[in-house]
């Protein structure tokens, strides 16, 4: 058994015996930097753990503090305050050269005048790994990554995603515990993109070892990780599956930063088995779960996703969240139409209807419409 293979297997037993120990770990870390004479927090006490075999994503916008969080994971920044842990063992004043993890950056870093194959070996040959090995260690690690036959190759004559995986290759093949990728695709058209994070959660599944993955793009998020944690201004909002925090936004900035979401304000008219009912006006309503903690008059806040919205001319029955609007624009996507719909009280609706049989359009500018949808898909959020 290679030492490649040897690792693919101790991290999937890792991940599969639900070990109590994480592969990474942070307590409470802080960042702060001197700006102006000013005592800044890029980072704010963020507390997290992160599983064997996970693929895990910080997601958040600029400056929110993800890439810096990363940085001290991997010891190029050390934690103004709290404690990192690898696998169980204190590394806050631990050097990155004495980390047993691994960083990809969004510019590769690769060495232009070493081919593939140089550039996959050059850790293996600066530890002095016997040669055969390192012929074995490569050769198996350019098959992972589809590269093989591309060895004499240099970067300049290669595609972008091509040197993608010649930078992940280079950082797998010393047989890291964890990876950490830091936006490594923001370099790539968006087709090429896209199915290079596919063929990354693919190389991760093969390797089996941790992927820690900083993005800002929402949909790379929701496609690779197992788990995302949501940060905005160097705290992390909401830590959940990319479902949960699809469909179960816990703030208003999560709603409104992973994919589209429509917000509504209003006062609870009445709340009935768990259900408060929100009027927008003599026939409008809005019907959403609520927690124990809602009373009658109480504010509730709500978020609903644009596919889940139904548009039409006639008023629904009842049993549905209803409203009316005005449609303000209309907008033809092939896969779907987007409506833009004014209500009542002023907020806007975005609405997006899947062109399942045909390219027709239900409503025009202008129209008159009612928007409905099942009580399940309104979801109360936070601030």
């Amino acid at each position: 058994m290679t030492e490649i293979q040897a690792g693919k297997e101790a991290a999937t037993s890792a991940a599969s015996d639900i070990s109590p120990v994480p592969a990474i770990e942070l307590d409470g870390v802080v960042k702060e930097y001197q700006a102006h004479g000013e005592v800044v927090q890029a980072v704010k006490g963020v507390s997290l753990s992160i599983a064997e075999g996970e693929f895990f994503s910080m997601l958040g916008p600029s400056g929110c503090g993800k890439t810096t969080t990363m940085r001290m994971i991997a010891g190029f920044e050390d934690p103004s305050r709290g404690t990192v842990r690898l696998h169980g063992q204190d590394v806050t004043d631990v050097p990155p050269n004495k980390r047993d993890v691994n960083m990809v950056f969004q510019s590769y870093a690769l060495f232009p005048h070493m081919n593939v194959w140089e550039n996959v070996a050059f850790g293996l040959r600066r530890k002095r790994v016997p040669e055969q090995e390192i012929k074995q260690r490569v050769g198996e690690m350019l098959e992972i990554v589809d590269l093989t036959g591309r060895e004499k190759r240099r970067p300049r004559e290669m595609s972008g995603g091509q040197q993608q995986r010649v930078a992940l290759a280079r950082a797998l093949v010393n047989n890291p515990r964890a990876l950490l990728l830091d936006e490594p695709l923001g370099a790539l058209d968006l087709k090429l993109r896209q199915a290079m994070q596919i063929e990354l959660k693919r190389i991760q599944r093969e390797v089996g070892i941790t992927f820690v993955y900083v993005t800002h793009d929402q949909s790379e998020a929701l496609t690779m990780s197992d788990r995302i944690a949501v940060m905005n201004d160097g705290v992390v909002e909401q830590l959940a599956g990319p479902r949960e925090i699809y469909e179960r936004p816990a703030t208003k900035f999560v709603a409104g930063f992973i994919g589209t979401s429509n917000l509504l304000s209003g006062t609870a008219a009445e709340v009935d088995g768990g259900t408060a009912v929100i009027r927008l006006g003599e026939r409008d309503r809005v019907l959403v779960p609520v927690g124990n903690g809602t009373e009658r008059g109480g504010a509730v806040e709500v978020t609903v996703r644009p596919e889940k919205i139904k548009i039409s001319h006639e008023e629904p029955g009842e049993g549905v969240s209803a409203v009316r609007g005005t449609v303000a624009e209309v907008v033809y996507l092939g896969t779907y139409n987007s409506y833009a719909v004014n209500l009542a009280g002023g907020a806007e609706f975005t609405v997006f209807e899947q062109n399942a049989r045909d390219s027709s359009i239900t409503a025009e500018r202008g129209d008159s419409v009612w928007l409905s949808w099942q009580p399940q898909h309104s979801y109360a959020i936070g601030s």
